[in-house]
């Protein structure tokens, strides 16, 4: 079992147009994290971003314990820049701040490797962060994700085509059958595509709160019939045990191909796989 919802594959074509893109996996306590760039520069520059604001945040929840716990918004006057993101997007969303804290320090580091304001720094072509299986992607290259919905029928069935076109974009998945995070609902995956990562981490909690009951194609509905309530959300794809529903502009869904458990098992290493068919 892994703890990722959502991971990256590559086919034989995208492997050979990303020769040149370096990956860096590192963990930090509870935080799992995979940076891609062409620039080793940049990668170091977006761990140095996330050990710092992780530092902040840690700092600041052991005087605030509310902002540590709540499952609701929470009212703050700060500067901090992590916090006041959590807290911003938390309103957004209706959750609590910490459902946010994942995409918030990938858009943080994704926004580093970007920055074009520094003058002994160039701004890279490719900056992705996966965070915990949230996405913060601003790349040039097209890449691959799967989706991993624990025992579902779907799962690793399903894929998405992330274009340069699609970015800037966040992705969040959360799930109350896999994974540690906590979900009050019962969906075996929401993914949320949306403007950034902090936005995706948090609508990805509230809509999957949301699905659940008996009827499970009801469920589903309800949770598709309120993504639209949330301002930069671009759309969102729904599973739980034999159905699935979307709503909303998704990147172009594919059909995965190749050995499953591979996938599973490799995660990001250089998987190569036969070419994927696009649905239709």
């Amino acid at each position: 079992m892994i703890s990722l919802n959502i991971i990256f594959i590559s086919n034989n074509k995208l492997v050979k147009t990303m020769e040149n893109i370096k990956k860096y996996h590192f963990s930090e306590k509870e935080s799992d994290i995979t940076i891609l760039s062409e620039s080793k520069k940049a990668i170091l520059r977006a761990k140095r971003e996330f050990l710092y604001h992780r530092n902040v945040l840690e700092k600041y929840v052991q005087k605030d314990k509310q902002f540590l716990t709540s499952f609701s918004p929470v009212k703050i006057k700060t500067d901090l820049k992590i916090i006041k993101l959590m807290a911003d997007t938390s309103y957004l969303c209706d959750v609590g701040p910490m459902a946010t804290v994942a995409g918030a320090l990938a858009d943080l580091m994704v926004g580093v490797m970007k920055n074009s304001e520094e003058r002994d720094f160039t701004p890279v072509k490719n900056a992705l962060v996966e965070n915990g299986g949230e996405i913060a992607n601003d790349s040039e290259l097209s890449m691959k994700i799967a989706l991993y919905a624990g025992k579902n029928e779907l799962n690793l069935n399903l894929g998405f085509l992330i274009e340069k076109k699609d970015c800037p974009i966040g992705i969040g998945t959360s799930s109350a059958t896999i994974g540690h995070a906590i979900s009050l609902g019962e969906a075996d995956a929401v993914t949320i595509f949306a403007n950034n990562a902090t936005l995706a981490d948090g609508a990805a909690t509230r809509i999957a709160n949301l699905v659940k009951g008996n009827d499970i194609g009801k469920s589903i509905n309800k949770g598709l019939d309120a993504v639209s309530d949330i301002d930069g959300v671009r759309g969102a794809i729904i599973s739980r045990q034999d159905k699935v529903g979307h709503v909303g502009k998704i990147p172009k869904m594919i059909r995965i191909e190749g050995d499953k458990q591979i996938i599973l098992n490799e995660k990001i290493e250089n998987l190569y796989l036969g070419d994927s068919d696009f649905l239709k």
